[in-house]
């Protein structure tokens, strides 16, 4: 089997990597290496910050609705090689095809939002705000942005960032996750035969060494990261030193309140796809059942039966529900955490960590494949409840009522997503309005906004002041002008050395 080079995309071509390292790239499934890719210097970096500075007047320069036009093109593009980018997630991150497909769809959609940039740039205008004087505002991109991804959304989360970017007037530098780095160059590739100029969006495929160029970069005007909480809090407080705009999205621990009077089959299913989705990989993954008075005893019995009965397979396999974790490494942290958890004193109710790979289809023995794991009385004093595990671990904790479940929601560190599962309209009213988390779902597990809404959490999930894509995506991509004018005939004669106001 052939190990594929996994290069640098700077100025509108592939760039050859001149640091001379590099990172295996693994299928998580066979636990085989199938490629190797660059880890960028800060001459790598350079070159990308270069190429962009350089296409970025021109491209600033372009009526937003000629840059419209290239993102309407991409938009086709995706559609048409959805499939492949799908394959390549599957390939290097291990989530199922499905699952890959409706990550290329969520990004998309953000592509969809941004082909609406002639709508999203207009300004406001006062006619007379004073006498003889107009006044009105316009948003102007900022230059080089940057933007740093985590590996379990290779597609999506660099769509969160890019296209509203791009679309806005700036130039890009992506730096991907080196654990999945192929689909960041089908991306550059499809935004190449869209049209877009060469040198507005690079790829500088990299680690640490990448990370810190772009944030010590003083032509970089704004980074965007997605990430765990202490990664997060390090780029919002490095960038913001170098005086950048920072949004650095962090971890989470999301709990699905489930109260007495929930649908018990509906809040099931909900716990096995939320809990168990992308082996638990996601940022808006569900970790904490909370389960309120006699919730308990209705829903346990069938999600231990369903967690035990969940479909792990390859990726591959039309059939699976779940696929293996991405790395050697992470299979240990995850494995750590459930030990800790047994040792703390939680009830391991279905243990994932005896999974045999050979069950999850031909070629799979060596994968890092780990099944669901589930405990029941867990305490917010155990790691396992304090800490995000980022696996196929589900924590369930019992309360009396639903002021104990939003008071022990709301003294967590994080607040990314949270759920409720009720019928009783006012129990999701009170629950919406008194949460303090960002994302809130009512009887919907993950409640990850759509395009034209925004993402982002609350706490310690979120560095900065602006949440991800949406209208909120285009406030941090541009900056705002306030232009005051009048012409000679309407100017009185005479220095004036007061404040100005409206006369």
């Amino acid at each position: 089997m052939s190990i594929a080079n996994i290069e640098h995309y700077i100025g509108g071509c592939v760039a050859a990597n001149t640091s001379g390292r590099t990172q295996d790239v693994t299928n998580p499934a066979s636990g085989r290496v199938t490629g190797k890719v660059a880890l960028g210097s800060a001459e790598d970096v350079s070159a990308a910050v270069a190429a962009a500075q350089a296409a970025f007047p021109a491209w600033a320069d372009t009526p937003p609705v000629r840059r419209a036009r290239v993102m309407f093109k991409f938009l086709e593009l995706l559609n048409q090689h959805r499939d492949a980018l799908a394959h390549l997630i599957t390939a290097e991150h291990g989530k199922v095809f499905t699952d890959a497909q409706g990550e290329v769809t969520r990004g998309i959609e953000i592509v969809e939002f941004a082909c609406g940039i002639p709508q999203l740039l207009k300004g406001d205008y006062t006619e007379q705000v004073s006498t003889g004087i107009d006044n009105w505002t316009l948003r102007q991109p900022l230059g080089v942005v940057a933007g740093i991804t985590p590996f379990n959304f290779p597609v999506m989360v660099p769509m969160w960032m890019f296209p509203v970017a791009i679309a806005a007037g700036n130039t890009f530098v992506l730096k991907p996750s080196p654990t999945d780095p192929s689909p960041s160059l089908l991306m550059a590739e499809l935004l190449r035969q869209a049209g877009l100029p060469d040198g507005v969006f690079n790829v500088v495929q990299g680690d640490k060494v990448a990370v810190d160029a772009l944030l010590e970069h003083p032509d970089v005007k704004a980074i965007s990261f997605v990430g765990s909480t202490p990664i997060a809090n390090y780029i919002y407080e490095t960038g913001a030193r170098h005086g950048k705009r920072v949004q650095a999205l962090g971890g989470a621990k999301n709990h699905m309140v489930v109260m007495p009077d929930a649908d018990v089959d509906q809040a099931v299913d909900a716990l096995i796809g939320a809990g168990y989705g992308s082996a638990g990989e996601r940022c808006m993954a569900i970790s904490v059942a909370v389960l309120v008075g006699h919730a308990a005893e209705a829903v346990l019995p069938k999600l231990v039966e369903r967690a035990k009965a969940l479909k792990v397979l390859d990726g591959e396999n039309l059939a699976a529900e779940m696929g293996p974790i991405v790395t050697r490494a992470a299979h240990e942290r995850i494995s750590g955490y459930i030990e800790q958890g047994v040792k703390e004193g939680a009830q391991l109710l279905v243990d994932g960590r005896g999974f045999d790979g050979k069950q999850a289809g031909p070629g799979c023995a060596d994968g890092f494949w780990m099944g669901g794991t589930l405990f029941d009385h867990v305490t917010p004093e155990m790691r396992i409840y304090k800490e995000e595990i980022f696996g196929p671990v589900l924590s369930c904790v019992r309360v009396h009522d639903l002021k104990e479940a939003v008071a022990l929601i709301n003294a967590h560190e994080f607040g990314n997503g949270v759920s409720c599962f009720t019928r009783d309209g006012n129990v999701a009213r009170e629950f919406a309005r008194r949460i303090q988390v960002g994302m809130v779902g009512i009887n919907v597990p993950i409640p990850v906004p759509m395009a034209w809404h925004g993402f982002g959490g609350w706490k310690r999930s979120l560095f900065g002041d602006m949440h991800a894509y949406g209208e909120e995506g285009v406030r941090f991509y541009t900056k705002q002008k306030s232009v005051m004018q009048r012409w000679p005939e309407s100017i009185g004669k005479g220095a004036e050395f007061t404040m100005p106001v409206a006369k």
